[in-house]
């Protein structure tokens, strides 16, 4: 768990407050636009537990979770480790190169919207030792990727559905690792991602049934959305 100072949790609450109070003075009757719109009130509150960055561009606001992030990583570099980061989120991914430049820490990266030439290089390098991290984004690098030379793990935002971050993670328990793999899940405390953590422990079935791994609603109603996202922290 990682825990938001005072001025974080004011970013993220007055957040969450302004997300409910458009929703409610903006009802609409399409059932599935207003999912639409409180689905995308959810990602925001997602984005907004992992960086105020990722909501308000150029905001002076720290973020916890970069900087146990920081600490982390460093830690695992200074003890010869390779580590495998990934989120869901490239934005997300777009704060963290800067941080490990700044840290004078090698890394590869891997999204969507990677060539596959590009892609090809980059696994090879990372693969042959010449990168103490590879950042890559949680859709893209679930399958098909062979990254044994990691032996860390690190997923900066639980995903909705639990069996695509195992997917991820598997990347690095792939044939012809000999070591054991650790992985660390980065989880804002008192925030929304408590409560994702809480479907994969509890509502697995739920999990499912809202985001199976593909940010497209199932069968929730937008008022069982709505209920979700007023019980959140």
């Amino acid at each position: 768990h990682v825990y938001l100072s005072d001025e974080e949790r004011a970013f993220y609450q007055a957040l969450k407050q302004n997300l409910i109070r458009e929703i409610n003075e903006n009802q609409l009757d399409d059932n599935t636009q207003q999912r639409i719109r409180i689905l995308a009130a959810i990602q925001k509150l997602r984005q907004a537990a992992c960086n105020p960055l990722l909501i308000e561009p150029g905001i002076n606001v720290p973020s916890a979770k970069l900087e146990e992030f920081k600490r982390l990583i460093s830690d695992l570099k200074e003890c010869g480790h390779k580590t495998l980061v990934f989120s869901q989120f490239v934005k997300h991914l777009d704060i963290i190169r800067p941080t490990l430049k700044q840290l004078n820490i090698s890394y590869e990266y891997l999204d969507g919207s990677t060539p596959t030439k590009d892609r090809e290089e980059a696994v090879e390098n990372f693969q042959n030792g010449n990168a103490d991290a590879f950042l890559i984004s949680l859709r893209a690098g679930g399958l098909g990727l062979n990254l044994t030379k990691a032996d860390n793990v690190i997923i900066l935002d639980p995903w909705w559905n639990p069996a695509v971050e195992d997917q991820a993670a598997d990347r690095a328990h792939r044939i012809g690792q000999s070591r054991p793999v650790t992985i660390y899940r980065l989880i804002a405390h008192d925030t929304i991602e408590d409560m994702i953590i809480d479907l994969h422990n509890q509502k697995k079935d739920l999990a499912v049934q809202l985001l199976d791994g593909s940010d497209t609603a199932c069968n929730l109603s937008a008022d069982e959305l709505y209920k979700l996202l007023m019980e959140s922290r």
